[in-house]
């Protein structure tokens, strides 16, 4: 029996597991993860006494003399790992993993809502879908209770993808899309595609797996024919717009988005249906039919894809529309990169409204791109001609020191969002219709109360 094997005999009988010392449910197991500033190993006492019955631990030296309560293994995160790739070994259900530069939380929070329709879905919960966070929803498996897995993988430097597929072994992928970001760790464009194109590649190899693919992405057919495949191959389950069809289960087309996403979709040549959406923005068709797609291969009927979709509400800061009594709101201040800033932005331009404003804030982890896309966007927020453009971030002042413009828009830059958030105070915004978009880390998510 291997050391892993081991530890599963354990989690049958304690299957919930935590990281964090603070939150030990009664009878769980306690990992003791370690990171650059902290090591769980000094908290494994803490987790036992607050209720956990198992402590995973690498370093001996914490382990009391004859408590059994402690499991010594090599590495937490590892023995976490290959504890969660075991487990999920023993789901006979079919796993579907999402990946994509945007979008990839909304899409398989889409796909989670359509399926439930028809299924019991475990999916990932808010972004937990890097290398820890892969693993602990897995571990959330349960093969009697679900039916179904949506598991989310994100990835910031090469090869991160391929691990976490290794670890997840979907039966089917979907790549919502690639984009311009955390090309510091990437190291260009193409590092993204090849990246995001480490699902492809598992796919492809796997005989019995199946790729979602969005017929209407020129990039994401390219990496699929780098790979000896077309949209309209059998391991291929295509989507796309109305131009598309030929090849697809559904199609799709935006019919209004002022400021809610009104779209019209089909599946082969059944009747067209009509769907009001609560999402902000047009470019959300594409999540919407990757949903849509996913339902119908898994036998949901069209008229109960339609109705998630409709039902479907979207996440706190994520192309989240909030009327305050002051003003109206689009928060979308969770991610940001060049490629969904301009998607955002365009929607914006084409919102109908008298008094616009934008306050946007630096996008990161764009590297030696980064001024050249922090230039693009500022140039684009003012062409849309808002009342008020206010960035937050030193990039985006960087970029504004470059630019003369000839407008009358109220432009200011603040290198923080404390100083946004004070301007705010003394000013009061009243009457507009404001686009907050942001990286997480420069905090816009605070302003919304304020406005």
């Amino acid at each position: 029996m291997t050391d892993t094997e081991k530890l599963y005999e354990i989690y049958l009988k304690h299957p919930e597991v935590t990281t964090d010392s603070r939150r030990c449910p009664e009878g769980s197991m306690f990992f003791a993860l370690k990171g650059e500033s902290f090591d769980g190993n000094r908290f494994a006492s803490k987790a036992l006494e607050a209720g956990s019955a198992v402590a995973v631990v690498d370093d001996e030296t914490v382990i009391p003399e004859g408590d059994e309560r402690y499991v010594l293994v090599a590495d937490v995160l590892e023995a976490l790992q290959a504890l969660a790739a075991h487990h999920r070994q023993q789901f006979q259900g079919p796993v579907v993993q999402v990946t994509g530069t945007n979008g990839k939380t909304t899409t398989k929070e889409l796909i989670a809502a359509v399926l439930s329709q028809r299924y019991r879905v475990l999916y990932t919960q808010g972004n937990l879908n890097n290398h820890i966070g892969v693993p602990l929803t897995l571990l959330r498996l349960r093969p009697a209770e679900h039916e179904i897995a949506i598991i989310e993988t994100g990835a910031n430097h090469p090869g991160e993808i391929r691990f976490l597929t290794q670890i997840v072994q979907p039966d089917y992928g979907l790549i919502t899309n690639v984009g311009r970001a955390h090309i510091e760790g990437f190291g260009s464009f193409e590092g993204v595609k090849s990246t995001k194109g480490e699902l492809y590649d598992y796919l492809c190899k796997k005989t019995d797996a199946h790729v979602f693919i969005n017929a209407s992405n020129d990039d994401l057919c390219g990496m699929l024919r780098q790979r000896g495949f077309e949209p309209k191959d059998d391991k291929c389950i295509a989507y796309g717009h109305t131009e598309q069809a030929p090849v697809c289960i559904c199609t799709g087309s935006v019919i209004d988005s002022n400021p809610m996403l009104r779209m019209s979709w089909q599946h082969g040549n059944s009747e067209p249906k009509e769907v009001q959406t609560r999402l902000i923005g047009a470019y959300n068709i594409d999540n919407v039919l990757a949903a849509a797609a996913i339902g119908l291969h898994f036998g949901v009927t069209q008229e109960a894809v339609s109705a998630a979709l409709s039902d479907y509400q979207p996440s706190l800061g994520r192309s989240e529309y909030r009327r305050t009594a002051g003003n109206e709101l689009i928060i979308d201040a969770y991610n940001a990169n060049l490629t969904s800033m301009q998607a955002a932005l365009d929607n914006f331009s084409h919102i109908s409204h008298a008094h616009k404003m934008v306050i946007l804030g630096d996008m990161k982890e764009l590297g030696a791109v980064s001024a050249e896309a922090h230039l693009k966007v500022a140039e684009q927020a003012l062409a849309t001609q808002p009342e008020a453009a206010w960035f937050v971030g030193d990039e985006f002042a960087k970029a504004l020191a470059t630019l003369a413009p000839a407008t009358e828009t109220d432009i200011r830059c603040f290198p923080d969002v404390a100083a946004a958030q004070e301007a705010i105070a003394a000013q009061r915004p009243s009457e507009r219709l404001i686009l907050i978009k942001g990286s997480n880390s420069t905090k816009l998510h605070q302003l919304p109360e304020l406005l």
